[in-house]
């Protein structure tokens, strides 16, 4: 196990192992923890570019 990874699913088999952690996560159309702009709420692809886009437009959101 990575002491430096930041995803707090410490049970997860993939926790520390970034390679199999951003598979993991590209067959499921999610985001791993350390790459998501926010700890909470949907972590699907197409959330994350929602909250990009407003984040660029300027635009401020509640958190989820």
């Amino acid at each position: 196990m990575d002491e430096t990874c930041p995803c707090p699913k410490t049970v997860c088999p993939n926790h520390g192992n970034c390679a199999a952690c951003v598979k993991k996560h590209r067959d499921t159309d999610s985001l791993p923890f350390c790459l998501f702009p926010s700890p909470n709420g949907d972590k699907s692809n197409a959330h994350y570019y929602e909250v990009l886009k407003e984040r660029f437009e300027g635009k401020e959101r509640a958190v989820d």
